[in-house]
């Protein structure tokens, strides 16, 4: 079984968003992997575990871009893939899905390819599903149970109704809720080997494929304005005194 887990590395979810010149800054905070792609990581390898075979983490990014990578690594998964080229820009979901079903393609014969359900800086949740239709695979989105016999798949998908039960034939595109289980801790000796590792980095050229042009643009982006908010603590000798404060401020603000 070959498979692959697609990360995207960014801010800690601690850090604070400012807009400067029309750009978005999070200042100095520390580069994290995307929370959501570590129950992804979890579920690849729990796969690796149960069938045999490979897992591959790939991202798109800078040198600072391998750090998520060896998080990877060091969880459990065997090697890694940076695709980084200094032709890259701003890019859209549509970009980084053409990028990453390229390089599952190039990879060549994969069985499963994991993604979280979304980033956290930009919350789109679409490449799980622009990458799976780029490869013609089917979508398995918001999985929390997965089970795999022969070729086939069966997955429990957590959605706002409930549960749904979908299944499958290999290969498929799976993104995961964090129903799935909580990711497990990288073991000391997965830490050391993610600090030795040598992790290649493919460019554009080396896929094959020009810069991707962003079918979305952000032509303007702004802070929102700060809103004041006062808190008025209302106090009274009696119940009946307080409510009666209270419905004469309601209705001297326009509330009712």
């Amino acid at each position: 079984m070959k498979i692959v887990v697609c990360i995207k590395q960014v801010p800690d979810s601690t850090a604070k968003m400012v807009v400067e010149g029309g750009k978005v800054s999070w200042g100095d905070a520390p580069l994290i992997m995307n929370p959501w792609d570590e129950y992804a990581v979890e579920a690849a390898l729990q796969q690796k575990e149960a069938l045999g075979g490979t897992l591959t983490a790939v991202s798109i990014g800078d040198e600072s871009t391998k750090e998520a990578l060896k998080r990877a690594l060091a969880m459990g998964a065997d090697d890694a893939i940076l695709i980084s080229d200094p032709v890259l820009g701003y890019m859209d979901t549509q970009g980084i899905a053409q990028i990453l079903a390229t390089a599952i393609n190039k990879i060549g014969g994969v069985d499963m390819a994991f993604f979280g359900r979304q980033a956290i800086d930009a919350d789109a949740g679409l490449v799980p599903v622009q990458a799976a239709r780029l490869l013609g695979w089917p979508a398995l989105t918001l999985a929390s149970v997965i089970k795999i016999e022969g070729g086939n798949v069966r997955v429990e998908r957590g959605i706002e109704e409930g549960r749904q039960i979908v299944t499958s034939k290999l290969p498929v595109v799976f993104s995961l809720t964090k129903d799935f289980g909580e990711p497990r801790y990288p073991s000391f000796m997965g830490i050391r080997k993610a600090a030795r590792a040598e992790i290649p980095t493919w460019s554009l050229s080396g896929l094959g494929i020009p810069a991707p042009v962003p079918v979305i643009a952000w032509p303007e982006i702004m802070m929102p304005p700060v809103k004041e908010v006062t808190c008025e603590f209302i106090t009274g000798s009696s119940p009946e005194e307080i409510a009666e404060t209270l419905a004469t401020k309601i209705l001297a603000e326009k509330v009712l």
